[in-house]
């Protein structure tokens, strides 16, 4: 994000665009690192125009989504894009993260934000450790998450041992446009080195990295996608469940497999059974 930055400041063209841009200021938000010693200098090396590079300070106060300042910077230093990361750091002590309603109520601050003023606003967050799952189910935290934002990119190394520094970014969600293409590039001493555009989907780029071990079960991998797909909206009847699954020809050992290995919860409310994605995967 830092790499992108430094385009957008100078006003260059983003890789693989030709459409021109202005000069933009740039809120970078982190708790991550140091902003003297590691993000000016991670700017700067990538050749990024300091003058359209500012931090809200956060010593005696710290942000969360709802602040009032963010709005107020955004406006004062008509700000185009604003970089908070992580989400874990921004989204507020009293948020839980595995709370729908709660991640809800604070992404709303931002969406509103963005409405008035225009700014893009990107919120970096950490992946979970399921890696044989969709990658729009391994945010960290409730799948409200990934329902509330308009687009989330991925990033993942490749599978090229001769180059431990390549990484695709991929899209994994996109409400407003078409799906991107994936982007080749590498980790460079100055910033990143953007290489190629290729045709990847992010469930390509995130399964050519898993081990293959064993034969995997055809049946059993077809029905999970099913599961997943079918509530990635949300709950759904348990009864409406079955009976979706085994129209689509699966048997009740290969769906009570690929359930269980899913994770996907079974709760009651009243007299009727639910089924549901579990948040955190």
């Amino acid at each position: 994000m830092l790499s992108i930055s430094a385009l957008l400041s100078k006003g260059e063209k983003l890789p693989f665009d030709d459409e021109e841009k202005e000069k933009m200021t740039i809120i970078y938000q982190t708790t991550e690192d140091d902003a003297d010693d590691t993000v000016v200098l991670r700017f700067n090396s990538a050749g990024g125009n300091g003058q359209n590079l500012i931090f809200i300070k956060e010593d005696k106060r710290t942000l969360t989504f709802g602040a009032d300042r963010i709005l107020q910077a955004i406006k004062q230093f008509n700000a185009k894009l604003l970089i908070l990361d992580p989400m874990s750091s921004y989204i507020g002590d009293e948020c839980s993260l595995n709370n729908a309603n709660e991640t809800r109520a604070e992404f709303n601050h931002l969406i509103s934000v963005a409405k008035e003023t225009g700014c893009a606003i990107v919120i970096i967050a950490h992946m979970n450790k399921a890696k044989d799952i969709n990658p729009l189910y391994r945010t960290n935290g409730s799948i409200d998450i990934a329902g509330a934002v308009r687009s989330i990119l991925a990033i993942t190394k490749t599978n090229n041992i001769e180059n431990l520094s390549e990484r695709y970014m991929v899209q994994v969600k996109s409400n407003l446009a078409p799906m991107g293409k994936a982007i080749l590039f590498e980790v460079a001493e100055k910033g990143v080195n953007f290489i190629d555009e290729v045709e990847l989907t992010a469930e390509e780029a995130f399964s050519s990295l898993l081990p293959k071990i064993g034969r995997p079960n055809e049946k059993e991998e077809s029905a999970k996608k099913y599961i997943l797909n079918m509530l990635k909206n949300g709950k759904m009847l348990a009864s409406e469940c079955e009976e979706k699954l085994r129209l689509a020809g699966f048997k009740k050992s290969t769906i009570k497999k690929a359930k269980k290995n899913l994770g996907v919860q079974s709760e009651k409310g009243g007299f009727i059974w639910y089924w549901s994605l579990p948040e955190e995967n």
